[in-house]
């Protein structure tokens, strides 16, 4: 539990002092270059879910994006506590990530109204939503929960009906 909440205060902060940087430091209009053609650092408000899905409900309907958001983090975590063994450094690491991120945005949606995104990710015609640091964290643990559950090793001995 330990190594959960580590990482999870670790992902928070970092992800909130990052966000207070871009705040402070960007704006939507003039991105900062970083890899010309390919990665920018531009502000972003996004009042939508992941990738600014829903970021069209009008704002007095935006509490729902909040519970949704809310709903989908028990849901995972209840998920992740039943069916992980209980022993996995992968499933606590991935655990923490998620949780971090999570909160990270859910913080932003209260303060703001919108999550706060920057980092602009495109390649010729392609390109990716901006996104933070609590996205990459939540979409690396996600993977790695995805990972856990399709090839982890169960460490809990299991009883053959043979061996009665």
């Amino acid at each position: 539990m330990t190594l959960i909440l580590g990482l999870a205060t670790a992902v928070f902060v970092a992800d909130q002092l990052t966000k207070k940087w871009a705040l402070a430091r960007l704006d939507a209009v003039h991105p900062v270059v970083v890899i010309p053609d390919f990665f920018h650092l531009v502000l972003v408000m996004n009042p939508g879910v992941a990738f600014g899905i829903f970021a069209g409900v009008p704002p007095r309907w935006r509490w729902i994006v909040s519970l949704f958001s809310l709903t989908a983090l028990a849901l995972l975590g209840s998920l992740a506590f039943r069916l992980l063994p209980r022993g996995s450094l992968l499933a606590r690491v991935a655990i923490g990530l998620v949780f971090g991120g999570a909160a990270g945005n859910l913080l932003d949606r209260w303060r703001f109204g919108a999550v706060v995104d920057f980092l602009d990710v495109f390649w010729r015609a392609y390109h990716w939503p901006a996104f933070n640091v609590a996205d990459s964290a939540i979409t690396v643990g996600v993977s790695l929960l995805a990972a856990e559950l399709a090839f982890g090793r169960d460490d809990v001995p299991r009883r053959d009906s043979a061996d009665g």
